[in-house]
C-alpha cells in the first residue's frame, strides 16, 4: 500500500517545508520534519526516499540504506530510491551493489536521460572535487 501525499495536504506542505530545510543543508531540522510527516504517512515512497536522502546527508549511511530500502519496498517503481541507493552503495564502496541499484533505476525510468544526467551530476561532485570552486 502506497500513500500519495497528494491524498494529505498538510503532510503535502510539511513535505515541501522538509525539502526546503533540506535544500537549505538544515539536515536536522529536514530529518525531523520528513519523520513527523512518516508518522501520518508510512507508506509513503517519497517520504522514505527523502529520509534517505537526508540520512545520507547526516552521513548516517546504514540508516539511510535502510530508508532507500523501505522507499523500494513501498514501491518498486520508484526510480529514483533505486538511484539515491546507488550513490550511498558507491559511497560505501559496495560498487557491485551500486551497479545493480543504478541498473534497475534505469530499467524501470522513463527517462533514462534523467538518470544520465543524475550520473553526470554526482560524478563531478563526489568523484573530481577539482571541478568544485
Amino acid at each position: 500500500m502506497v500513500n500519495n501525499l497528494s491524498d494529505y495536504p498538510d503532510c503535502k506542505l510539511l513535505n515541501e517545508k522538509g525539502l526546503a530545510f533540506y535544500l537549505n543543508q538544515e539536515y536536522t531540522e529536514a530529518l525531523l520534519t520528513f519523520k513527523k510527516v512518516a508518522a501520518i504517512v508510512p507508506y509513503s515512497a517519497t517520504i522514505w526516499n527523502n529520509i534517505g536522502n537526508t540520512l545520507s546527508a547526516l552521513k548516517r549511511q546504514s540508516e539511510a540504506l535502510a530508508a532507500y530500502e523501505r522507499a523500494t519496498i513501498l514501491d518498486p517503481q520508484f526510480h529514483a530510491a533505486y538511484f539515491n541507493k546507488g550513490l550511498l552503495l558507491a559511497e560505501m564502496g559496495a560498487y557491485g551493489n551500486a551497479l545493480e541499484s543504478y541498473a534497475k533505476a534505469i530499467s524501470i525510468c522513463a527517462d533514462p536521460l534523467y538518470i544520465h544526467a543524475q550520473s553526470k551530476i554526482w560524478l563531478k561532485n563526489q568523484l573530481f572535487p577539482v571541478f568544485k570552486k
